[in-house]
C-alpha cells in the first residue's frame, strides 16, 4: 500500500513537498539543457527583473510574498554570479535599487524562450489530469489566506473534544472538585476570604438550598469545570454567575463558554431579566468570554470581594 494511502491527508504537508522537491530537482536539469545559470529559488526574483524596471527589495519581497531577508539572501547570490547590479534610486539617492547586469539580461532573453517550452510541458501534463492543479493551488491559497490550517486544525479539535464533553447538575460527590478548581484559580491570584470558604465548603447550604444551581463540565466522564447561578437578594439582580472554574487541562476546549451558557439558559428558564456578576480585569480570558456572552460592564459597582475590580450585567429580556 502507498505511504500516502496509509496516513492519508494529515501527510499533505510531505507530500507536497516531495511533489516540490521533484518538479525542483527537474528545473534545474532544464536551466541547465538551456544553458541557464540559476538555482529554482532565483526564479521569481529573476523574473521581476526581467521585467525592465529596477525594483527596492522590499517591493520585490511584497509581490512574491517572499520575506525581506529571503530576496535579501536570494540577491546576494545573483550578485556572485553576476547576474544582478545595485543602481541608485533616481527619485531618492540614499536608496538602492536592484537591476539586471548585462549578462543577467541575456540569461533572460533566454529564460523567456525556456519558458514556452516549459508552458507547453505543464498544459500536456494538465490535458492528461481530472483536475486543474494550478486552479487547485489557487483555491487553496485564498483559503488559507481566510483561515489558516493551524486554525482549522484547532477548529476541528475543539469540534471532536466537544462531543466527550457533558455539562451534568451538580451531585454531592462533586463538592472536593468544586472546593480545588475554584481554590487553585482564586489563590493563584490573591488569599479565599470568608464567603469563598462558606460557599466552597458548603455549596449545598449556601447555594443549593437557596435556590441557586450549580452546574459541572464533565470531559470522558472526568470533572473538569463549574460555574454557579446563585440566588441574589437584590431589587434588581435575581441571580448571579458565580464560580466559573476550570482545570489546566480544560482550555481550549470551550467549556468555559458552554458552562456560562447553561448558567444563562437556567437563568432564563427561572423568570429572571437580569444576570449580575463580579470579577477582576487580571482575568482576561474570562472577561473577554463574559464580553463575547453579551455581559456589560457596570459604571458603577460595590465588590463584595476584596479581589473585585470589575462587576457586570447581562440582561435576559
Amino acid at each position: 500500500m502507498n505511504f500516502f494511502d496509509q496516513t492519508g491527508k494529515m501527510a499533505i504537508g510531505s507530500r507536497l513537498r516531495m511533489l516540490t522537491d521533484k518538479i525542483t530537482v527537474d528545473a534545474t536539469s532544464i536551466y541547465k539543457m538551456f544553458g541557464i545559470d540559476i538555482k529554482p529559488k532565483w526564479f521569481p526574483v529573476f523574473f521581476i527583473l526581467s521585467q525592465g524596471e529596477a525594483r527596492a527589495i522590499t517591493s520585490i519581497a511584497k509581490e512574491i510574498g517572499h520575506s525581506h531577508p529571503s530576496v535579501s539572501n536570494i540577491v546576494k547570490e545573483m550578485q556572485l554570479k553576476g547576474l544582478v547590479q545595485e543602481v541608485v534610486d533616481k527619485s531618492d539617492k540614499r536608496k538602492n535599487l536592484i537591476t539586471l547586469s548585462t549578462k543577467g539580461k541575456h540569461m533572460s532573453e533566454i529564460l523567456a524562450e525556456s519558458l514556452i517550452d516549459v508552458t507547453t510541458a505543464v498544459e500536456d501534463i494538465s490535458k492528461d489530469t481530472h483536475h486543474d492543479l494550478w486552479k487547485a493551488i489557487g483555491e487553496w491559497e485564498e483559503l488559507l489566506s481566510e483561515k489558516s490550517l493551524l486554525q482549522r486544525v484547532e477548529d476541528a479539535k475543539k469540534a471532536r473534544e466537544s462531543k466527550e464533553i457533558q455539562i451534568i447538575p451538580y451531585e454531592p460527590s462533586h463538592q472536593p472538585i468544586f472546593k480545588s478548581l475554584n481554590e487553585n484559580w482564586i489563590t493563584s491570584h490573591w488569599q479565599l476570604e470568608p464567603h469563598d470558604l462558606e460557599t466552597l465548603n458548603y455549596p449545598k447550604e449556601s447555594i443549593l438550598d437557596k435556590g441557586g444551581h450549580i452546574f459541572v463540565a464533565t470531559y470522558k466522564n472526568k470533572p473538569i469545570g463549574v460555574c454557579a447561578l446563585c440566588k441574589m437578594n437584590d431589587s434588581i439582580y435575581d441571580y448571579e454567575l458565580a464560580k466559573l472554574a476550570l482545570a489546566s487541562s480544560s482550555h481550549g476546549k470551550g467549556i468555559g463558554q458552554l458552562l456560562c451558557k447553561a448558567v444563562i439558559d437556567k437563568a432564563k428558564e427561572l423568570g429572571a431579566t437580569r444576570l449580575f456578576l463580579e470579577s477582576n480585569t487580571l482575568l482576561k480570558p474570562a472577561i473577554s468570554l463574559y464580553r463575547k456572552l453579551g455581559f456589560k460592564e457596570l459604571r458603577e459597582y460595590h465588590p463584595a470581594y476584596a479581589r473585585g475590580d470589575i462587576q457586570m450585567e447581562l440582561l435576559l429580556e
